[in-house]
């Protein structure tokens, strides 16, 4: 008998297939709205497996109902949407997607911060509004990325990939970690600071650390207090890493010059959200690994995952691993 599984989104044909040559599926057929939470509620009462997405909450009381569920399979690098303490409390393996997705998303981030040091957007605006009318010294003048500094926080394989990026317009790299890497300092030419050192002497901040207890909050009110009034922040990691009401202060009062955000705490971004009103804020919605050739591949390595697990196999990306039973 094949395990039974459920799918909280649409996924490429391809992937479903693949998934069913091993397993009983049921899918929520909705590919641009999220499974209702009593859809889900009822769905997981007999699965062993649940293949999601970022946008389902996968807390305590859903697995309470999952009386047979052996495997969560997250199509995404992060997990905060999973409780991770109560999965392995019941032996409930947590997979996720890294690797497939570092080049794309560090592609991203670094459109995102020029787009935002180049006014890109705002400038594209103001060309189809009609405003332009002639050419002038100092319109829609923006900074300057290359010979500028950049600061990473967070130098896992996307902080790494950005790197490669910023050394090819001859931009100084320093970073911060939650322990310094000296091998990659020699490889790629970065140097390590303390945050408030980093943020100090960054022209562009960028975030790229995980989502933890630790890190919520992480820019707040006393780092933008700290930043260069020439400063750019550029986050595609998770939004609650950056306190969004500090960051609308230090844009107002212009304590930073701008920011470039792919992510927020509430998502999707009501379109009245106060960060909206300014110009100099470039916004896209989650799209940092967004290329139809990673997508696929966080897709199938969601189902491999999937399928391993509940096939007995050993499997690379489980979150959880080491606190199994």
């Amino acid at each position: 008998m094949k395990p039974k599984v459920y799918i909280t989104r649409k996924i490429p044909n391809e992937v479903f297939e693949y998934v069913s040559k091993y397993c009983q599926v049921r899918m929520w057929p909705e590919e641009d709205t999220p499974v209702p939470r009593h859809v889900l509620e009822k769905e997981i009462r007999d699965v062993e497996g649940i293949y999601c997405l970022l946008t389902e909450s996968i807390d305590q009381d859903l697995m309470d109902k999952g009386e047979n569920l052996k495997v969560i399979s997250n199509m995404a690098v992060g997990y905060n949407n999973i409780d991770i303490d109560n999965a392995t409390k019941k032996g409930i393996a947590v997979t996720n997607t890294p690797g497939v997705l570092t080049e794309t998303t560090a592609d991203l981030t670094f459109a995102l911060l020029m787009a935002t040091a180049r006014r890109i957007v705002e400038s594209e605006l103001y060309l189809r509004e009609g405003k332009w009318q002639t050419w002038s010294p100092m319109l829609l003048t923006g900074q300057d990325i290359h010979g500028a500094t950049i600061g990473i926080i967070g130098l896992g394989r996307i902080g790494e990939a950005l790197v490669r990026r910023a050394k090819g317009f001859n931009m100084k790299v320093i970073y911060h970690n939650r322990t310094p890497k000296p091998i990659v300092e020699k490889e790629l030419g970065a140097e390590y600071r303390e945050l408030d050192e980093l943020l100090k002497e960054s022209d562009y901040v960028c975030v790229m650390t995980p989502y933890t207890p630790e890190t919520k909050n992480l820019i707040s009110f006393e780092q933008f207090s700290l930043m260069k009034k020439n400063a750019i922040l550029i986050n595609t990691s998770r939004g609650g890493i950056v306190n969004e009401n500090a960051l609308f202060e230090a844009l107002k009062s212009k304590k930073i010059w701008g920011a470039g955000l792919d992510v927020f705490e509430e998502e999707p971004l009501p379109v009245d959200h106060p960060l909206l009103t300014f110009p100099n804020v470039v916004v896209t919605p989650h799209i940092g690994s967004a290329s139809i050739n990673t997508r696929l591949k966080m897709a199938q390595l969601a189902a491999e995952n999937l399928v391993g697990i509940l096939n007995g196999e050993e499997v690379n990306y489980i979150v959880n691993k080491n606190d199994l039973n």
